[in-house]
């Protein structure tokens, strides 16, 4: 199955609260300057290592700025046999606007 879902930030906040994995695809110095608590930065170059040793029954949340470059992230993750995938809707920047204390930088 290589389908996903759209969440809000709030499905997204219940579902990491649950354990969820969460995957940041911004550039590395957005990530650097702030990204989701818990967050792992994934790129071209760490996505293979990422898919051998990741839980690919556990949920998989994907983000990125505003949640567009998500969606064909988050069905790639799903072609690869990622079971439960989402992708976080409004991105980094309305999660940062709704859970600032939430927030990490490197």
């Amino acid at each position: 199955m290589s389908e996903f879902q759209r969440i809000s930030p709030e499905q997204a906040n219940q579902l990491l609260e649950q354990g969820a994995a969460l995957v940041d695809i911004r550039d590395p110095q957005s990530y650097a300057q702030g990204h989701i608590s818990d967050a792992v930065r994934l790129d071209n170059d760490s996505l293979p290592a990422y898919v051998a040793t990741a839980d690919k029954h556990a949920p998989l949340i994907v983000c990125c700025y505003h949640g567009n470059s998500s969606q064909p992230a988050a069905a790639y993750l799903a072609s690869l046999g990622f079971e439960h995938v989402y992708s976080l809707d409004g991105g980094f920047e309305l999660w940062r606007a709704q859970y600032p204390s939430n927030i990490s930088s490197s």
